[in-house]
């Protein structure tokens, strides 16, 4: 699914295996420190980006919710900002 704002989550996907596949490959500790870091903050953006997907295809707050063990008010506190933050990016930051 596609979004007018923000990276899709195919490309945050790819994005997230880029970064897995440089934590194997890095030649010191501090670059997979430095990798695996990357790849957390993709992991999270790409949560943002398939949470946001459900949105949009009408899943409610309570499904998500109990989707992560939460309320509805806890996934819409704890979700909210994190998709609002994607959509305000253009998808080339990472």
């Amino acid at each position: 699914m596609t979004s007018p704002a923000g990276p899709t989550a195919d490309e945050l996907r790819r994005r997230l295996t880029e970064s897995l596949l440089a934590v194997e490959r890095a030649d010191t500790a501090l670059d997979r420190v430095a990798a695996a870091r990357e790849a957390r903050l993709t992991a999270e953006r790409l949560e943002a980006a398939v949470l946001r997907d459900a949105r949009a295809e009408k899943i409610s707050w309570a499904k998500i919710g109990a989707a992560y063990g939460l309320t509805k008010q806890g996934a819409q506190q704890r979700f909210s900002a994190p998709i609002r933050a994607l959509d305000e990016t253009d998808g080339t930051d990472g």
